[in-house]
């Protein structure tokens, strides 16, 4: 028994144990979840992100859209940052462009 305390003891002369690659042992679990972050969830969104800006810049007139609360409908205009989307015959309103969520594909 006291031989155990004696091996968990700190080393004679206050010696470090690790130094550091004991450091560095500590950090690398981090650097790998970070790295598994990374891979998982932040890069899928940032592709998804650059591809849903894509879509905004190619709308044009006569596209079928849906919106990100559900509207389907014809873009009957663009005007800047606001959608005219025909949703019914002669039924047409305004959205912000950044609420497209898809194209459709009749």
């Amino acid at each position: 028994m006291l031989g155990i305390a004696f091996a968990m003891a700190a080393p004679p002369g206050g010696a470090q144990t690790g130094g550091a690659m004991g450091a560095f042992q500590a950090i690398l679990p981090l650097l790998f979840m970070f790295a598994i972050f990374y891979f998982l969830l932040i890069r899928p969104q940032q592709k998804k992100a650059k591809e849903h800006r894509a879509l905004l810049e190619s709308l044009k007139r006569g596209d079928q859209v849906v919106t990100a609360g559900g509207m389907h409908g014809k873009v009957s205009g663009i005007d800047g940052d606001i959608v005219n989307l025909e949703i019914a015959p002669g039924v047409v309103i305004r959205i912000t462009k950044g609420y497209v969520a898809s194209l459709k594909k009749d």
